[in-house]
């Protein structure tokens, strides 16, 4: 595709947000969670791990630790063994424990609605603070960058970069804020659905002729 000016891809970017659209009308967050801190403690465990598997390790978990207060309170070693099935448990338990602490000293106990107090707590980087804010709260701070989201925002030729902070800053410029935490769950779900990292479904894609990577991967 030849060099695109702003506003081109700022136009293109509109097709693609129009077609995932009426493509994934139900998309949403796939990590199962009722309140704030259920969906806080999901996303710390789902680094490395597959929503999937989060899902099955949570609908124990949430039973048995009801409020920041519980999880900091628990003993360590028992806590690791509630989460082993996940990826890198221990560190997790270590964070999460950590990071509950700091919401029953410094919240009372509660999930903070703002990005700088978020990433204060343990285990909590951006990412994981965009999706607590777009999805627990409706806040569109920012947009969620995960490895979907990285992979089909280089292959729709949306951005050259390759951080997370970087590629949130170039999809914030092309993407209406109202539109930044479904744009991600768009992504997410066709990454998931159709658009695989090693064998893209290009002869199917439902954007594939606004996509300047269709057919060549």
């Amino acid at each position: 595709m030849p060099r695109e000016s702003h506003e081109a891809k700022t136009q293109r970017a509109q097709k693609i947000i129009v077609a995932l659209a009426a493509t994934y009308p139900d998309a949403h967050c796939e990590l199962n969670f009722s309140t704030p801190l259920e969906l806080l403690i999901a996303t710390i465990l789902s680094a490395q791990c597959t929503d999937k598997q989060v899902n099955l390790v949570t609908a124990n978990l949430f039973r048995k630790y009801r409020d920041a207060a519980g999880y900091a309170a628990a003993d360590p070693a028992a806590f690791a063994e509630d989460i082993r099935r996940i990826g890198l448990f221990r560190n997790k338990a270590k964070n999460i424990q950590a990071c509950c602490r700091k919401l029953v000293e410094r919240h009372g106990g509660g999930v903070p609605r703002m990005m700088e107090q978020l990433i204060e707590l343990d285990g909590v980087g951006r990412k994981t603070a965009n999706v607590v804010l777009g999805n627990a709260f409706g806040i569109n701070h920012g947009v969620v960058v995960d490895t979907h989201v990285t992979r089909l925002s280089q292959r729709l030729g949306l951005t050259r970069e390759t951080t997370p902070e970087k590629i949130e800053l170039a999809l914030q410029k092309l993407i209406p804020q109202p539109q930044w935490t479904l744009f991600s769950h768009w992504l997410i779900w066709h990454g998931r659905r159709r658009c695989a990292a090693r064998s893209p479904d290009c002869a199917h894609c439902e954007i594939a002729p606004l996509c300047p990577s269709a057919g060549k991967i």
